[in-house]
């Protein structure tokens, strides 16, 4: 189910500082919450604990919905589908939270260790501007 990544979309999601919506399912009932995340090669990282990550265990298939807006206006978004892989590694997971910092402009080490590294592989993306 791989697809591949408009150009257009990939810098949307690579560049825009805007925080995702991150469904989930437990018990068969959506779970959904925002979240912030980093793209880069068709790979989606979040950070994340609790429910989330719960739920993500137990099921691993993910929906992501972002949107940048103007004052409410929407000007663009974008769905990703895909798979979700928890990594257990403190050292990875140390790494990927530095990059999600540098995106969002916050000091490199805030919640550092605090969250499990979560890599979503892209299965399939649409997209629509305004």
């Amino acid at each position: 189910m791989d697809q591949t990544v408009p150009a257009n979309v990939e810098a949307r999601l690579r560049d825009a500082r805007v925080p995702a919506h991150l469904a989930t399912c437990v018990d068969g009932r959506p779970h959904v919450a925002p979240l912030w995340y980093r793209y880069e090669d068709g790979v989606v990282e979040i950070l994340t604990t609790g429910q989330k990550l719960a739920n993500l265990r137990q099921n691993p298939r993910v929906a992501l919905s972002i949107e940048r807006d103007d004052d409410g206006l929407p000007d663009w978004e974008v769905t990703v589908l895909g798979t979700a892989t928890v990594i257990e590694d403190a050292e990875r997971a140390k790494t990927a939270n530095r990059k999600l910092n540098r995106k969002y402009g916050v000091e490199e080490d805030s919640w550092e260790g605090e969250n499990t590294l979560v890599r979503i592989d892209v299965g399939s993306v649409s997209s629509k501007t305004w």
